[in-house]
Order: structure tokens, then C-alpha cells, then sequence
């Protein structure tokens, strides 16, 4: 089966399983849901370079009743570095050392296709920053550092390590809100 495929398939999983987790609300536990972009530098070891990484990712987070529970759930993301692109799922894990800087670890497997070529890897990440605990609703917001390693197996391996920071979603979304609330006098 070629990378792409098992991939595909393990993210509709992901998704499938996921979307079964989400109707558990155990101890009043609610998901936390987040999604947000990745802005940093890639420093890759083939070819040897630094580039400009981009990436769009989304988490869900079980089990939080509180800033001070774990969480534990899929995530999902998109990557590039300007001449490549990823596609990766896995599982995160929050950490709550402290009640508004939380440390998210996630692990999972990527398909890239990089030159008219795929490959399969790894990723694995560290998330240091503000992740809100949303009280009434299921979006919590993300704000931090990232510092992310990944692997791509193949006939030509490759490691990447990169440094960047995770901007929320509403963070690019508010701006339009405020112009359409100034246009329309805060009116629907």
C-alpha cells in the first residue's frame, strides 16, 4: 500500500474514532477543540538548508474538566517548507504544569511529497504557551512556542528540526470581525 493511502486511512480513523470519543462526557468532561497555524524555520538535513515552515494544525483534547486535568486526543496538521508538503496525524497529550501555560506533547506519523516523491515518517512536538480552558463551550485558544523533529524514511532519509510559534485561528479571523462589526454597527 502506497504511504499516501495509509495515511489517508489512518487519519479517517482518526476522525472516525474521534468523533465517537466526543459523545463521552464522562465527569462533565466536554472536548476541547483548537486550530491554528505554525510559523517558523525548518532547519532540514537533505537537502542541508534552513527554510521557511508553514503548517495548519488541529487538535481535540478529552477528558478536562479544569486548567489542572490532562487531555488526551487526536490532532491532525498540513505542513510545508516551500518545496515540500505533509500531511500527518497522531496523538496529543496536555500536561497542565501550570494553570495557563500548559506543555502539549504529540507523536505521529506523516506522508511528505517532496520532488515528485513521497515518504513516510515521523513527527513528534513540544507546545509551550497559553491553551485557555473554555468553561462554556468546546474551542479553547493556543498561543506559543513549537519546537517540532521529524523523520522521513525511505530510499532518501530525512530530519528536519523545527522552531516556531502557533498562532490560534481567531487570532486571523478577528481583524474581519471588527471591520464587518464597524461596517454594520455591530448588526447581523
Amino acid at each position: 500500500m502506497r504511504p499516501c493511502k495509509l495515511l489517508a486511512l489512518l487519519i479517517i480513523a482518526t476522525l472516525f474514532f474521534g468523533s465517537f470519543a466526543s459523545f463521552a462526557s464522562y465527569a462533565h468532561a466536554q472536548p476541547q477543540s483548537n486550530l491554528a497555524v505554525t510559523l517558523g524555520a525548518a532547519l532540514t538535513q537533505n537537502p542541508s538548508a534552513t527554510r521557511f515552515h508553514t503548517a495548519l494544525h488541529g487538535d481535540i483534547l478529552f477528558g478536562r474538566t479544569s486548567p489542572w486535568d490532562f487531555g488526551i486526543g487526536p490532532y491532525a496538521d498540513l505542513a510545508t517548507a516551500w518545496n515540500d508538503f505533509s500531511v500527518g496525524t497522531g496523538a496529543s497529550l496536555l500536561l497542565p504544569i501550570h494553570d495557563a501555560l500548559p506543555i502539549v506533547l504529540s507523536a505521529g506519523p506523516f506522508v511528505r511529497a517532496f520532488d515528485s516523491r513521497e515518504s513516510i515518517g515521523l513527527s513528534t512536538d513540544l507546545f509551550w504557551g497559553s491553551r485557555s480552558f473554555n468553561y462554556h463551550g468546546s474551542y479553547a485558544m493556543a498561543f506559543g512556542l513549537i519546537l517540532q523533529g521529524r523523520t522521513a524514511f525511505g530510499a532518501e532519509p530525512d530530519r528536519a528540526l523545527i522552531l516556531g510559534f502557533r498562532i490560534d485561528g481567531q487570532a486571523f479571523a478577528l481583524p474581519l470581525l471588527l471591520a464587518y462589526g464597524a461596517i454594520t454597527g455591530g448588526e447581523p
